[in-house]
């Protein structure tokens, strides 16, 4: 292990170098004028695999390429299987206006590397590749057989992934699934992520009259499609944060002792977290801490708002619509078909008769986690610690990661969560960036890793 290490360190420099290279691409998924930057980094990512020493294929699907990549296979070896998974796609870097540097142009300022996709993901997934690079390269032998899958659409749903699994199942069957695309609580302090939440997605619209109407003429004689929608929108929470709809928390499951305790060891306080939100309170449901309201307990939030004019200056009208973006987090046991269910009763229940109700579903992904005492959590948690040299926080994470799922059920495998971001790395904003120290740090994890996952 220590030539594995020396050489880490001694090709620090190098690291970063090729990191620098990786985020030059403007590889955004979401936008089709970005479609040749795809394919462009797709390709620096196959010649860099192959590079290392990698048997590596660029894989095309119906949207954007895969890249699969793998360790070389030593005839008649018998070795536990393990995929790394990361994604070589990004948001899109608007508003450009707020950056202090271009988004696609590496700028390194206090140890961090400012630059769209440096934290989410090409970092995290390419500190993994520089740990496989060490031992191929200083001729250590692995004790594992490692396949990377590199994708290019995570940041638009995985869609082509979802297909990839199920053809190519038998090939990555695996013994686990190791992502670094969550994060850390603090500099200097790891984590091993062990349940995300699922989501659901809603759009309500209600209609009233069949078009936007004087609201001097006709006003007072008709209901107003936004007054209903607002007023449909408040019975939807309590005054103490709880969730209105009947049966919503019916399979929540209170968190145990050890996972309350866990929370404990982090280091964060009220006054800071809504200093950084720039709230004046917080809000959230009663009970729980802040930490524990944004990632162990499930919400309902609208995300969008809309109806009438909304341009410069008045028009006063009654509008013919009203519109509402919602989403539920939820996390282990609930159902999101369940939780769909009672949404649309519930409402249909509290909609004035005086206005239509139409309710879209959008896309949703069931909550995960895994136990944090599984052998393959506590390799991770050892490998944390080698790398950090402090013992890593077990904790959950607020957001959806519904690939996750794919592998759990395609793949048959659970999916460690070791993730290198820290809190102000600016995941899908402007000015993202990644800790270098954090990107090192990264790299001894993973030589470790693979130490502890050879001997379970």
């Amino acid at each position: 292990m220590q030539s594995v290490l020396d050489y880490l360190k001694k090709n620090r420099r190098q690291s970063i170098d090729q990191l620098c290279q990786y985020v030059r691409f403007a590889s955004v998924s979401a936008q089709t004028e970005h479609k040749g930057d795809m394919v462009a980094c797709a390709e620096w990512l196959v010649a860099h695999c192959r590079e290392i020493g990698l048997e590596t294929r660029l894989c095309k699907t119906a949207r954007h390429p895969i890249v699969l990549a793998r360790t070389p296979r030593i005839k008649g070896a018998r070795k536990k299987h393990f995929v790394v998974y990361g994604h070589y796609d990004v948001q899109p870097p608007e508003p450009f206006e707020l950056w202090h540097s271009p988004p696609f142009e590496p700028r390194i300022h206090k140890n961090a590397l400012y630059a769209r996709g440096a934290s989410d993901n090409k970092g995290q997934n390419l500190a993994h590749l520089k740990a496989v690079e060490a031992y191929l390269k200083t001729g250590v032998e692995l004790p594992c057989d490692i396949t990377f899958v590199i994708e290019g659409e995570e940041e638009v749903g995985s869609g082509s992934l979802e297909t990839f699994l199920k053809e190519r199942a038998s090939e990555l069957r695996c013994e686990g699934v190791v992502i670094s695309d969550t994060g850390m609580p603090a500099a200097g302090l790891p984590a091993l992520t062990y349940a995300l939440r699922g989501i659901a997605s809603y759009e309500l619209i209600v209609r009233g009259p069949s078009r936007d109407l004087h609201s001097g003429i006709f006003g007072g004689s008709v209901d107003n499609p936004a007054m209903a929608l607002a007023q449909i929108l408040a019975q939807l929470r309590d005054k103490d944060g709880r969730v209105t709809i009947p049966g919503f928390y019916d399979d929540v499951e209170e968190m145990s002792a050890f996972e309350r305790a866990q929370f404990k060891r982090l280091p964060a306080s009220e006054r800071e977290y809504r200093k950084f939100l720039g709230v004046p309170r917080l809000f959230g449901e009663k009970g729980y801490s802040f930490l524990e309201q944004r990632s162990a307990r499930p919400t309902l939030e609208i995300n969008g708002l809309t109806s009438g004019y909304q341009g410069e200056g008045s028009k006063t009208i009654v509008p013919a619509w009203a519109r509402a973006k919602i989403t539920t987090r939820l996390v282990p046991t609930q159902d999101p078909a369940k939780i769909a269910r009672a949404f649309r009763a519930y409402l249909k229940k509290i909609c004035p008769p005086t206005v239509r109700l139409e309710i879209k579903s959008g896309h949703g992904a069931v909550p995960y986690i895994m136990s944090p005492r599984d052998v393959k959590a506590q390799a991770g948690v050892r490998a944390l610690e080698s790398a950090f040299g402090v013992a890593p926080v077990l904790i959950r994470e607020g957001g959806s990661i519904p690939i996750v799922n794919q592998f759990k059920q395609q793949l048959r495998a659970d999916s460690l969560l070791l993730g290198l971001a820290l809190p102000d790395d600016n995941a899908h904003s402007p000015n993202e960036k990644f800790d270098l120290g954090c990107f090192e740090k990264g790299q001894v994890m993973s030589a470790h890793l693979w130490q502890e996952l050879g001997k379970i």
